[in-house]
Order: structure tokens, then C-alpha cells, then sequence
């Protein structure tokens, strides 16, 4: 969200994490790719060979087409500077986008960027993603909705909790084999989350991907993708100058 906070394991998230007992996992880097530094990163889906990516910041927000290899910007449209983008998902021929305050989003044409229409929500807009059915949006509480696609209107709601406590902070999120993979905010933890019940099942810590060095002039981890077909889990962050493919291995 707000720009400027370190990232490091959030005090509930870590006890959270100790009390319910669960699977944790780490990771192994397969391949490191570049990445904008200068890209808030807000969201990050992988479709048809491509990242999109939306950004934060007034004045800086965006949606992007971006080469995985190069990380080389292809294509961008820019929000009106009043606006803080946030999460991004592309659904069927359209990418859709979350403002963080402002209670709008914006569907856009997925070749062109073209605006097409504006859906609104109450609360704030944190993550998007999107599974079969609609998309699922998190709004920096415990609670994700579910939605539909046309209208945005709300199916359901589910409170995501680990051993029967809250999860609070959910923040970008990314539908991954049948589960919600949900970044929480100022860690570099991910809960991955049962759709249907909102249970976690399992965490998953990504820090370190980036020297002591580097994370100094950056923000937090923010920014997972996942390629089904070829199996590939994508992660950045905001202001983080490189893109790390990993695989997920269970401590």
C-alpha cells in the first residue's frame, strides 16, 4: 500500500505462523530476470507469455505489458494522477484494476488498453486475482470477496484465518493450483489459503531474494505470478530491481 515501510516479518504474522502449526515452505531460485525499478509493483499476473503488471504511487500508477526476459516495458497506460493504482487481473480479453482509496476500478481491453468501463466497491482495493468462476479481491483486512467478473458485484466473502486466528494485511494475491497464494503486507510472508474455507494452509517465506544492498533502496515484496503451464512461480517487489522465478520446498 503506503510507500516507505521495511519489509520485515510482521510481529502477528510470525506468531500466527508459529501458533497454528503448519506446513512452512522456502524456495530455491530457478532463474533471476530483470525487473523496473522504478515499477510500485501492485500486481503481477503471467498470461500468453507476458507479465502484466499494475503500479502504484499517484502520478506513477500503471498497467504494463511486460517481457518476462528483457524486462523491457512492451506497452502502458497511465491512471489519472488522483488515482493509486493497485491490483491487477486479466479476465477472459480485459485487464482489470483496483485503486487503493479512491473505490473505483477500471476495466481496460487487454490488446489495446483501451479504458472500457469503471466498476466501484466500498473499502479500500488491495489485491485482484482470479480463479474459474470470477475474480478475488483482498482490501488489506482478513477478509477476501469473491465477485463477479460483469457486474463486480459480491458473491461471498470469506475471513482468512491460520489455527482459528485472523490473517490481517492480505495484500497481493495469486490463484495457484487451487489456492489462494496471499502476500501479507510489510512481511515477506506469503498464507497459502483455502478457497472455500479461508483456512491456511500452509506459509510460505520469501525473504532474501534480494541482498542487504539492494533492499535498501527498495519497498516490500509485493508481486506473485503464476505460468500453469509451464509450472512457473514468478515474484518481485515494489521498486525491486530484479524477478525471481522459484520453486516452493517444504522445510
Amino acid at each position: 500500500m503506503v510507500a516507505g515501510v521495511a519489509c520485515v516479518a510482521g510481529d502477528a504474522v510470525e506468531q500466527t505462523t508459529k501458533s497454528a502449526a503448519l506446513p512452512t515452505y522456502g524456495y530455491t531460485v530457478v532463474r533471476t530476470y530483470p525487473h523496473d525499478p522504478t515499477a510500485f509493483t501492485q500486481g503481477l499476473q503471467y498470461v500468453d507469455g507476458f507479465l502484466y503488471e499494475g503500479t502504484g504511487q499517484n502520478g506513477q500508477s500503471s498497467i504494463r505489458k511486460v517481457n518476462l526476459e528483457t524486462g523491457v516495458v512492451l506497452q502502458r497506460r497511465d491512471l489519472a494522477k488522483e488515482h493509486f493504482g493497485e491490483g491487477i487481473t486479466v479476465w477472459n480479453d480485459e485487464v482489470y484494476q483496483l485503486t487503493w482509496q479512491s473505490g473505483i476500478g477500471f476495466v481496460y481491453d487487454r490488446q489495446t488498453f483501451a479504458p472500457k468501463r469503471t466498476f466501484r466497491y466500498t473499502g479500500e482495493g488491495w489485491g485482484l486475482t482470479r480463479d474459474a468462476d470470477g475474480l478475488i479481491m483482498s482490501d488489506g483486512t482478513d477478509t477476501l470477496r469473491f465477485v463477479d467478473p460483469a457486474t463486480f458485484a459480491e458473491r461471498r466473502r470469506v475471513k482468512v484465518t491460520a489455527a482459528g486466528a485472523a490473517v490481517p494485511r492480505l495484500n497481493e494475491l495469486e490463484y495457484v493450483k487451487g489456492e489462494i497464494f496471499a502476500n501479507v503486507w510489510t512481511t515477506d510472508e506469503v498464507a497459502r489459503i483455502d478457497p472455500a474455507t479461508g483456512r491456511v494452509t500452509g506459509w510460505v517465506d520469501l525473504g532474501h531474494l534480494l541482498t542487504d544492498r539492494e533492499r535498501a533502496s527498495t519497498d516490500v515484496m509485493n508481486g506473485i505470478a503464476y505460468d500453469a503451464a509451464g509450472d512457473r512461480l514468478f515474484v518481485t517487489g515494489k521498486w525491486w530491481p530484479k524477478l525471481f522465478e522459484v520453486r516452493l520446498q517444504r522445510r
